[in-house]
């Protein structure tokens, strides 16, 4: 047997079996159900949701700690990543958008106003990825993956999603430019040469930002290798990206518009709020059409909460297979605040910038929408902020330690 080989019985050792079960078992009976009781199209975007969870799993897909180790440490292999999702993306998304059919669906990008709302919303999401340890999309995932201080975050975020719905009317009605779609504007092919100029140019810069810092490219440390590396990770980055790009795809042509998060945040935070007497159906923002109809109908019938569960289960999965589902209960007292406070940042934020990391930075930005650009941007001054923060409550910032070579 070569050294790199795993006999049976070590690998069974590298499988966490019950939890793997456990989400196995969860994501058939989900998608057997959504099946009989919703349709076929609400069952295959649980199944999609799996396999995001999965992805971002294996492959360790984070924002949050991308630009954490870019902003300490002038690392770009994250942003760089990033940047390569978004180029595939609009190549992807931009031709479907323009024409308005995808396989003979309508579908139809996530473009939002860019104004005020945007850039104090982004911002104090930016800040809040730093202390609560994730973004939206990382928030799920990790869930999934074991780690409980993420569930203090996850609750937080709910509850700070649920009091930005009740504050948006004021924030609506400070100045802000209609929803522009770069695509509409500028038109299909000056929209995607645009847009791939600036990833160049992101992706240009971070190379020239690290080989500053450390003389070359740092070459990001592998982990051990497993029996199959597709099956129990690391995945490469690349891999990572292009996985989310094409999932992100698929759920456009399932769902007739882009991967989005957040929104499912605060249906269920406002379901919780109901339930305890508080009348937010009488609120203005859940008193739309199409809000009023989700606080009012069951939660299997909501695409984006089907797709989050399905996220948290696939992460889970993924978890278990590498053997490192293992969730800790002692959490330092500081740590726990920075998962309440960033949490409430992350949800309060997230509906003031209409969307998170996914719906409104990855598929704002495929969707050609102007308050995409403007997202990233504030986003990114926040986690500068929410970066310098993280000492304050005992939380690591990485960087890479000077050897003796």
């Amino acid at each position: 047997m070569s050294d790199t080989a795993m006999s049976p019985l070590r690998l069974r050792a590298a499988i966490n079996p019950k939890p793997l079960g456990i989400a196995l078992l969860l994501i058939v009976l989900g998608a057997w159900y959504l099946a009989l009781t919703v349709g076929a199209t609400q069952s295959a975007l649980y199944v999609v949701g799996a396999l995001l969870g999965i992805t971002l799993y294996h492959a360790a897909f984070g924002f949050t700690s991308a630009w954490r180790v870019f902003i300490a440490d002038g690392r770009g292999d994250g942003l760089r990543a990033q940047m390569l999702m978004l180029a595939v993306g609009v190549a992807l998304f931009f031709p479907a958008l323009s024409a308005g059919t995808l396989f003979g669906t309508p579908v139809a990008g996530l473009v939002s106003p860019a104004g005020t709302s945007v850039i104090f919303g982004a911002f104090i999401f930016g800040i809040g990825m730093q202390l609560g340890g994730g973004c939206a999309s990382g928030t799920l995932y990790t869930v999934g993956g074991g780690s409980t201080r993420m569930l203090i975050t996850l609750a937080a975020f709910i509850v700070g999603s649920v009091i930005g719905t009740a504050h948006m009317p004021f924030w609506t009605a400070l100045p802000q430019l209609k929803p522009i779609s770069l695509v509409t504007t500028l038109g299909l092919v000056p929209a995607l040469a645009l847009n791939w100029i600036v990833f160049a140019l992101i992706a240009g810069i971070t190379v020239l930002v690290e080989k500053r810092r450390h003389g070359k490219l740092v070459a990001t440390p592998l982990r051990p290798s497993q029996a199959s590396p597709w099956l129990h990770g690391p995945w490469p980055l690349v891999a990572g990206a292009i996985a989310l790009v094409v999932l992100n795809f698929i759920t456009l042509a399932l769902s007739g518009r882009p991967w989005g998060v957040t929104s499912a945040f605060a249906l269920w935070g406002a379901k919780a709020a109901s339930v305890v007497g508080i009348d937010t159906a009488s609120w203005a923002y859940w008193s739309t059409k199409a809000n009023a109809a989700a606080l009012a109908a069951p939660l299997t019938q909501d695409k984006t909460s089907v797709m989050d569960i399905g996220i948290v289960l696939g992460a889970m999965l993924a978890a278990a297979l590498a053997g490192r589902y293992a969730p800790v209960w002692r959490i330092p007292r500081r740590s726990i605040i920075a998962a309440v406070v960033g949490g409430l940042l992350l949800g309060y934020g997230a509906r003031l910038a209409y969307g998170c990391n996914i719906g409104a930075y990855f598929s704002g930005i495929v969707s050609g929408s102007l308050h995409g650009w403007l997202w990233l941007v504030c986003a990114f001054l926040g986690n500068v902020i929410g970066t310098r923060l993280r000492p304050w409550f005992g939380l690591e910032v990485e960087k890479v330690k000077p050897t003796g070579c």
